[in-house]
């Protein structure tokens, strides 16, 4: 059995739950409109499609900056990683704000964080990142990110 003395210092040793955030936290935002689909059995938008709106928010904001082509371009983003934690429930009909910003940049890879919002609610439902290691479309190894991908994301990246 484990003491009182020692659970209350485990406890505090862990790290902080994550917390909503707020729209400030994002430097640009793209509605997306849920589908009936999107709903689980449970009445609200199932986990799974969390992760589709991160990646469907970063795409659709680099292919109208002129950054990315998903069907010529050389220089491909593969996703490494990923992560999400989850505030409160989105549904169908609902439209959501994904809010999105870079938190880390380097030679090839890019650190994206996104926040989901129901719309104009002012923290989010959900907040999460995903790590795009850009690749050589044909050899699928790691390459310098071109310099107008660099610097569209280099608009992402937050003060501070």
């Amino acid at each position: 059995m484990t003491s009182a003395a020692s659970s209350s210092s485990s406890a505090s040793s862990a790290p902080a739950r994550p917390a909503p955030q707020p729209r400030s936290a994002y430097r640009v935002f793209r509605p997306i409109t849920t589908r009936w689909a999107d709903n689980d059995v449970y009445g609200h938008v199932n986990n799974v499609v969390y992760y589709s709106w991160f990646d469907t928010a970063v795409n659709a904001h680099l292919i109208d900056q002129g950054v990315l082509d998903i069907h010529a371009g050389e220089t491909i983003g593969l996703v490494i990683e990923t992560q999400c934690n989850y505030f409160a429930p989105l549904a169908f009909p609902q439209t959501v704000e994904a809010g999105i910003r870079v938190a880390r940049l380097g030679g090839s890879s890019v650190r994206y964080e996104v926040g989901l919002f129901a719309q104009g609610e002012p923290l989010t439902a959900a907040a999460g990142h995903f790590i795009h290691v850009y690749v050589d479309r044909e050899t699928r190894r790691p390459v310098a990110m071109p310099d107008a991908l660099r610097t569209v994301l280099q608009a992402l990246v937050m003060p501070g």
